[in-house]
């Protein structure tokens, strides 16, 4: 078995200021390393082989994989188990927590298990309600929102404690995460909202899909004037991207989920295309070049739900990686010598 975690032969990337983890995914940030991270379809099944069939196509070409939890209150495979799979075989995984359908000693404990599974990096969120899903009749719990779940994870972590207060033996050694929304008012308002999660213990995060690069660009210039983008204690942003299928489906994206901010001339741009799919594919591939030119991103984080193959393509084609091959299960030999294999 090979832990994403485990010492690597040969090769000693030493800890920088700040570092707090023994992931992959920390250890590329706190490098420099424009990284890029997606995201998991859980199956509804049982079946290891499934998961590890879905995470095969992204071999080679993504930092990190997201195991989502319950998205859209919907069931499918816990994101533990997910990520207990993935880390057996060597993957850096992101452990996504939803404050909605557990209290705080179910997800204290949580994190323990994970990390002692060798989850590495922990996703805060408040989680969406139960009325968007397919159980609309379970009863949501909320009992801690993202703000708090960071609060008691960053207590777990650096004071080796339970948010009761008693002792921990072993301290998770986690990367704490959360997500930001950079396009949904008020706008000026966000980039303090971000300053609040890093102050609740929040040191990466991931936003929302972008599709408005000036009003990223706008974002990413406020937050550096709070002073957050730089020195040891600077967090890491990953704006989200992903490809449109259709002109239809972008619009049922920005008419319903939540937050989602898509231009009209996205949409007209997609209409007038010969062929839309891929349209939407060109359109993730100028917004990741621009994003990985902006000063104070620190990588991607692309979610192609259903389209999962097309991430692939869409780094070959950008040279985003810059001839950089992440590590995956299979890939040995550079793993035991090339730091860049990480």
């Amino acid at each position: 078995m090979i832990l994403e975690n485990e010492p690597v032969p040969g090769y000693s990337l030493p800890l920088l200021p700040g570092h707090v983890s023994p992931g992959r995914l920390e250890r590329l940030l706190r490098a420099g390393t424009f990284a890029i991270t997606s995201e998991i379809d859980p199956p509804d099944s049982a079946d290891p082989g499934e998961v590890l069939k879905r995470a095969a196509i992204f071999d080679g070409h993504v930092d990190a994989l997201n195991a989502t939890d319950g998205s859209g209150a919907n069931c499918h495979m816990s994101s533990v188990g997910v990520c207990s799979l993935l880390t057996r075989v060597g993957y850096a995984t992101i452990l996504q927590m939803s404050c909605r359908d557990r209290n705080r000693i179910a997800m204290q404990g949580e994190i323990l298990g994970a990390a002692a599974m060798g989850a590495c990096n922990l996703l805060c969120l408040t989680g969406d309600g139960v009325q968007a899903g397919d159980h609309p009749q379970a009863k949501p719990v909320f009992d801690l929102d993202s703000m708090s779940l960071l609060t008691i994870a960053r207590g777990m972590r650096d004071e080796c404690r339970f948010q009761s207060g008693r002792r921990l033996d072993t301290p998770p050694r986690i990367f704490l995460g959360a997500v930001e929304n950079p396009f949904a008012p008020p706008h000026d308002l966000r980039p303090h909202r971000l300053a609040k999660k890093v102050a609740a213990g929040a040191q990466f995060f991931q936003t929302q899909y972008c599709f408005d690069i000036e009003q990223l660009r706008d974002f990413m210039l406020k937050v550096n004037d709070l002073g957050l983008l730089e020195g040891p204690g600077r967090v890491f942003i990953l704006p989200g991207i992903g490809p449109l299928a259709t002109a239809r489906s972008a619009r049922w994206i920005r008419d319903k989920v939540p937050g989602v901010h898509i231009p009209e001339s996205v949409i007209r741009r997609l209409e007038g295309a010969l062929d839309q799919k891929e349209e939407g594919k060109r359109l993730c591939m100028e917004l990741l070049n621009q994003i990985r030119e902006m000063p104070g991103v620190s990588g991607a984080h692309i979610m192609a739900y259903r389209q999962e193959h097309s991430v692939a393509e869409i780094i070959e084609t950008t040279g985003v990686l810059e001839g950089r091959v992440p590590w995956y299960p299979g890939r040995n030999e550079p793993r035991d010598l090339d730091p860049e294999s990480l």
